[in-house]
């Protein structure tokens, strides 16, 4: 088969503790087509990095890149492939000049996991809307504050915007990918290809990212992406009307999911987002209390001020003092009980 023959080129970047399942779910399905599409070899791919030093996934496995990052007009696509934590900004930056040139070269970029940072690094994002994985919302947001909320999705596993598809990584992966592919060769072979893998053929109209900790079993679905949504908007204090509104809901149905399910109110849920957020940007950020106020959807410091002290029993500034010796993890805290 000569180059003229291949369908679809994409280049795998592989970033420093980056999802192992992430990169398989897009390889092994490659692999996968390598040998059962009625046109073998239509798919190339390769695994490509600024040297050939095997980089370590975040189980510990490393893999070897097979090329180096070259002229990244030769793919189609070029996948960035992220992990679960916060990435370094110096492991993101230094694939930023390479990422401008893709992305000049008309290259489709895809962002897998954390991979999204390395592309908003690259400022390959503007003007686009994007998935973000929920738990590294807020550090996005302060890497990256141009972005509105608005174009910061977590309610979804994945968002395709033209020559710009994020991911938050996971089961998700493999639905992505068979999208892609099925742009390039039949779908018929991709489906075979994904039953030899023991995964369903099927593409999911509307995936969900998991919601946070502490939401009861068998919630439906429209309160899990509802309060995927007030995290989302933590800082712009989203109107119940309007909340219902992007779900699909009346206030009133809105109002009643939070009752029955989370004994609490969505006004009164956001406000605790709200102070969740204000705990970690305390944590996390050197910005002055006026400015976390702000950022949180408050109406100024004393407001913000009130509301912690009645909730934490301490005012803020207080609060970030005694926790300033407390090594805290890079992502927000999971507890999200009512």
């Amino acid at each position: 088969m000569n180059k003229d023959d291949i369908k679809i080129r994409l280049g795998f970047v592989l970033l420093p503790q980056f999802a192992l399942n992430a990169f398989s779910s897009f390889a092994d399905l490659l692999a996968l087509l390598g040998v059962e599409t009625e046109a073998p070899g239509s798919c190339d791919w390769e695994v490509v990095a600024q040297t050939l030093i095997p980089v370590r996934s975040a189980s510990g496995v490393q893999v070897v890149p097979t090329h180096l990052l070259g002229d990244p007009q030769r793919f189609d696509y070029v996948v960035v492939v992220g992990g679960p934590l916060s990435p370094r900004e110096a492991d993101t930056a230094a694939l930023s000049p390479w990422l401008k040139e893709a992305a000049r070269c008309g290259c489709h970029l895809l962002g897998l996991c954390n991979g999204v940072f390395a592309l908003a690094q690259a400022g390959v994002l503007a003007g686009y809307r994007l998935c973000v994985p929920g738990d590294l919302l807020w550090e996005f947001e302060r890497r990256f504050p141009s972005f509105l909320p608005d174009q910061l999705v977590v309610d979804r596993t994945m968002v395709f915007d033209r020559r710009r598809i994020t991911c938050a990584g996971g089961a998700a992966v493999s639905d992505l990918a068979s999208r892609v592919l099925c742009r390039h060769v039949p779908r018929a072979d991709v489906q075979r290809a994904l039953r030899r893998l023991q995964l369903p053929a099927t593409e999911s109209t509307h995936p969900i990212q998991p919601p946070p900790a502490g939401l009861p079993a068998g919630c439906p679905a429209a309160l899990q992406r509802a309060v995927l949504l007030i995290e989302q908007y933590a800082g712009n204090t989203l109107a119940v009307d309007d909340l219902a509104d992007k779900l699909g809901l009346s206030s009133r149905q809105l109002q009643r999911l939070f009752s029955r399910y989370l004994a609490t109110t969505p006004q009164a849920y956001a406000r605790r987002i709200r102070l969740r957020l204000v705990r970690w940007m305390l944590v996390h950020s050197d910005k002055s209390l006026a400015a976390i106020a702000s950022d949180c959807g408050f109406a100024d410091a004393a407001h913000m001020s009130r509301a912690f002290h009645a909730a934490h029993g301490t005012p803020p500034g207080v609060w970030r003092r005694q926790q300033s010796a407390v090594v805290l993890p890079d992502v927000p805290d999971p507890e999200n009980t009512v």
